[in-house]
């Protein structure tokens, strides 16, 4: 939960500008322009979830297919219309002319990959409503990254098939420049719309889902106490939303799309380290007797570390600013989870003296 808490505000940052650049596309904005798209586009999916999450909901699932089937449309569209050359993606593994050298350029490709595939832990959030979860959960994980592995290998290879890497000027609104390929400029207006759209949606759900963990977090009294509030009005928990709208907004107003997307990267890789870190501490814990299965250990835990420290350090060495401010948001949480959870304690004593009847 800590995890979802501490990189949240990140994500939805970073799909708000994402969003703002292909506003941008269609007409032309300044710096503060797309700052200020972005923000709108946070709190209006905000706003939404707040008045409740039914419309949200229902809109939810057709997003979801629009999004998919527009990288499919894509993807189908530049096979057939011929206009694409493989040829564009040799060399393979020279360096391009302004590249950066190996392994400096690995850090932004690792923060883009981890980015398109980030989030398959979430699902070990649902382990306690799903049914068999000990036959669902471990395939539930591995389907969907092998899903997302297909999809981002074969769209990122036919997008650099129709625009050539040195004609991509911004890795944001990349559709956009592959539907001008494909179909001049209207049809680069026409995706950047539907992605503006189907980005939209994934706003609508992260304002959704996400601030129910600051709502859980004060619920069990990790988290100030104010934040389990729910409104009576919209049944909805607005302070929770509030926050994580908010804490986005701010990270917006401080950094590129660039620079966010690599603030929360450099944590959560952390975090999701941590975590596996802590399945090899359990098992020492209890031994064999462990309710839950972990195929190939202890290899496949110690590999994953290998590459999340190889990730730290190249990320480190790329962006260290935005790993630092990463850690030293992290380090600003110690003390307000303290006095959360001393607060917690105290209300919990007093609560436990007050129901004793032998207490004088």
């Amino acid at each position: 939960m800590e995890v979802s808490a501490r990189d949240d505000p990140g994500i939805t940052a970073a799909l708000a500008v994402g969003l703002s650049s292909y506003v941008g596309y269609i007409g032309a904005l300044t710096p503060n322009e797309t700052r200020a798209v972005a923000i709108a586009a946070i709190g209006l999916a905000a706003l939404a979830n707040v008045l409740g999450v039914r419309l949200v909901a229902r809109t939810l699932q057709w997003l979801t297919a629009l999004k998919l089937g527009t990288l499919v449309l894509l993807v189908v569209l530049a096979l057939s219309v011929g206009t694409g050359h493989w040829s564009n993606l040799l060399p393979f593994v020279a360096q391009r002319t302004g590249s950066e050298p190996m392994p400096a350029a690995l850090a932004p490709a690792f923060v883009g990959a981890f980015f398109a595939f980030g989030g398959w832990w979430e699902i070990g959030k649902l382990a306690g409503e799903t049914r068999d979860p000990a036959r669902t959960m471990p395939r539930g994980p591995a389907l969907g990254v092998l899903a997302v592995l297909l999809i981002y290998i074969v769209t990122s290879a036919v997008f650099l098939s129709v625009v050539p890497l040195e004609q991509v000027t911004t890795s944001q609104a990349f559709a956009a420049q592959a539907g001008q390929a494909l179909f001049g400029r209207a049809g680069g207006s026409i995706f950047a719309l539907i992605v503006i759209i189907a980005v939209l949606g994934s706003l609508l759900a992260l304002l959704m889902a996400l601030p129910r963990v600051y709502y859980a977090m004060a619920r069990d009294g990790v988290f100030l106490k104010a934040v389990g509030d729910i409104s009576p009005r919209f049944g909805t928990p607005t302070r929770a939303i509030a926050i994580q709208a908010t804490l986005a907004s701010i990270l917006v107003l401080l950094g590129t799309f660039d620079q966010i997307v690599t603030y929360f990267v450099f944590v959560t890789v952390a975090f999701v380290g941590l975590t596996v870190g802590a399945l090899i501490v359990l098992r020492r814990r209890v031994g064999n007797d462990a309710p839950y299965r972990t195929p190939l250990y202890p290899v496949t835990p110690i590999v994953f570390l290998v590459l999340v420290v190889a990730t730290l350090l190249l990320l480190a060495g790329h962006s260290p600013r935005e790993a630092a401010l990463g850690l030293g948001v992290v380090v600003l949480g110690i003390p307000v989870y303290a006095l959360t959870l001393r607060a917690h304690a105290d209300s919990f004593a007093s609560s436990s003296r007050s129901a004793d009847p032998d207490y004088s």
